[in-house]
């Protein structure tokens, strides 16, 4: 109830004053908080973790929408987050929360949503860089929010929360991981979890599985990657596995020219994984190796375990295996994409399989049990730097497409012919999805001085040619496009994707519009124009009604059929 709305009624209202309220705060403390198991179970009423559940198929088997009534899918409320010091105070501001350990807030630029909004028992809650919401997923009403004190630091985005019975978790952009009562979103502990001041900026949503709170961080200079796991009650660290070789004798020293480069490498843990529970395995990606453009200080091997897919034991951090998915990376394609789990068969086989599509222009299909290489193929037919397949289905990097001081014209591009936000792949049609992009660019050496090259330095990137975006399925069992659809308007798409047991699958074009796709043919058959898309869609039950929701900057815009 507004400020102006109590001074209308007057103190003769005071009793159905207190009756509304009592409604307004109902969801809020009817939250029942989030029972693990669910984590294990595919979307339905609600959506409760990064994916919606462990495999990241991002496929939902509610179908109350589908093909036949899509016509009548209508917005159902939208509404605006508060992120400002002004909105936070305003007269009709929800509780806010302030965390943080700077003694002044430095300025940053403004946030958006781009990550994960979990759904569980009529709930939302979302992130962004440094704040924090619970909404109301009936109406949009905010319910409470925690803005974090950040001590500055790389503000590129947050992708999202991760939940533990009644608690939330999520990182800062200056390296906090945090815990806040999800029923109230006051803070219940936070934990640092990389160094600061070595350039370290999280950004990834945090991953819970059983007793373990998995969390990843990131850093575009010269420091190594790695992944933690922490105790979810308690934020004490339970292990912490590093991407890269650390001391003598670790596996993969012998990729690189020295321990000393190696322990310098990247790899950075910029996405959260997958989770098998049949091998109770963790299979996540892993970034680029630093320096990202030349090669002269990590020597000519393959610079291991950058730009791979590995899978760790989730009770001890031990890794079971690996695959490379771009050896001895020198265009900054990381292969932090998602890692989608499917059952299926491949080649008259059943398989249990990871499949992913990497941000250097290549799909790949592995067993994830084991890591052996299934399938590879090209999905940008753009792609110029490899010179082809090596016999364990890796592309064999040409240094000619390298960067040189005059010039070298390569694509992808530095975006990438895909990058972090999610595909989907649906079991009723077989087909993997992504959002791809096409564009050519010019790579220039611009230094040479090995002191100079740290991190993502020595190059300068031009954009000459633009192929234009499009949304591209792909059938895993032979690795060929089964169709694509190019934005007409020669731009592309940022947002991830969704599909659903209703045949539909959900993401954007590159007009500001919100749009359903055919996935067996790929053509659009509704849409609405909310001016931008800047997060994956999510579905989920509530009421008997199934909702789609998306975010566009800092508003939840939400979807049903009407009545």
């Amino acid at each position: 109830m507004t400020g102006w709305m109590m001074r209308r009624l007057g103190m003769t209202a005071v009793a159905s004053l207190a009756f509304v309220a009592a409604l307004l705060v109902a969801p809020m403390m009817s939250a029942q908080g989030l029972d693990p198991a669910t984590l294990l179970k595919p979307p339905t009423d609600s959506w409760p973790s990064y994916a919606g559940d462990y495999t990241q198929r991002r496929y939902s088997t509610l179908k109350q929408i589908n093909q036949g009534n899509i016509k009548n899918l209508a917005l159902q409320w939208i509404d605006t987050l508060p992120v400002t010091a002004a909105q936070a105070n305003g007269p009709d501001a929800p509780p806010t929360i302030i965390g943080g350990v700077a003694e002044k807030t430095v300025p940053v630029a403004p946030p958006h949503v781009g990550g994960v909004i979990l759904e569980v028992n009529g709930i939302l809650y979302v992130s962004a860089p440094d704040n924090a919401w619970a909404v109301d997923a009936r109406d949009g009403t905010v319910l409470w929010h925690y803005f974090w004190k950040t001590r500055g630091g790389t503000h590129i985005g947050n992708r999202g929360m991760a939940m533990y019975k009644d608690w939330l978790y999520f990182e800062t952009p200056d390296d906090y991981l945090v815990s806040l009562d999800a029923k109230t979103g006051k803070e219940r502990w936070h934990k640092e979890i990389s160094d600061f001041n070595q350039e370290y900026f999280s950004t990834p949503a945090p991953i819970v599985v059983g007793d373990h709170l998995l969390v990843g961080t990131g850093d575009d200079l010269d420091s190594p990657g790695f992944l933690q796991s922490f105790d979810p009650v308690t934020g004490d660290l339970q292990w912490k596995y590093y991407t890269v070789p650390m001391q003598k004798g670790d596996p993969g020293l012998d990729s690189w020219k020295s321990l000393d480069a190696a322990r310098h490498g990247g790899a950075q843990v910029w996405i959260p994984g997958s989770y098998d529970p049949e091998t109770h395995l963790y299979i996540f990606p892993t970034g680029n190796p630093t320096p990202a453009y030349t090669n002269s200080t990590r020597g000519p091997g393959d610079n291991l375990y950058t730009c791979s897919i590995i899978a760790l034991n989730v009770d001890t951090g031990k890794m079971a295996w690996y695959y490379q998915t771009s050896p001895h990376d020198t265009h900054d394609w990381d292969s932090t994409q998602a890692p989608v789990l499917v059952d299926g068969a491949f080649k008259g086989k059943p398989r249990k399989m990871v499949l992913q599509a990497a941000r250097n222009g290549y799909f790949f299909v592995v067993d994830r049990v084991t890591g052996e290489h299934l399938l590879t193929s090209k999905f940008s037919n753009a792609a110029n730097w490899a010179k082809g397949i090596d016999e364990t289905g890796r592309p064999v990097r040409d240094p000619a497409k390298d960067m040189s001081p005059a010039g070298t014209l390569i694509s992808p591009d530095n975006g990438g012919a895909t990058n972090w936000p999610p595909p989907s792949y649906s079991p009723d049609t077989g087909l993997f999805y992504l959002p791809s992009r096409e564009v050519y660019a010019m790579y220039y050496q611009t230094e040479t001085d090995e002191r100079r090259v740290a991190g993502l330095g020595g190059k300068e990137e031009d954009p000459v040619g633009n192929l234009g975006g499009a949304i591209t399925a792909i059938d895993y069992k032979t690795g060929k496009i089964a169709w694509q659809y190019r934005f007409p308007s020669g731009g592309a798409g940022i947002s991830g994707l969704l599909t659903t047991a209703g045949g539909l699958l959900f993401g954007s074009d590159s007009a500001g519009n919100f749009v359903a796709y055919d996935p067996a043919k790929g053509m659009p058959i509704w849409h609405a124009r909310i001016g931008g898309v800047s997060n994956a869609p999510e579905t989920y039950l509530l009421d008997g009604r199934q909702y789609v929701l998306v975010a566009a900057g800092t508003s939840l815009v939400a979807f049903a059929l009407n009545p």
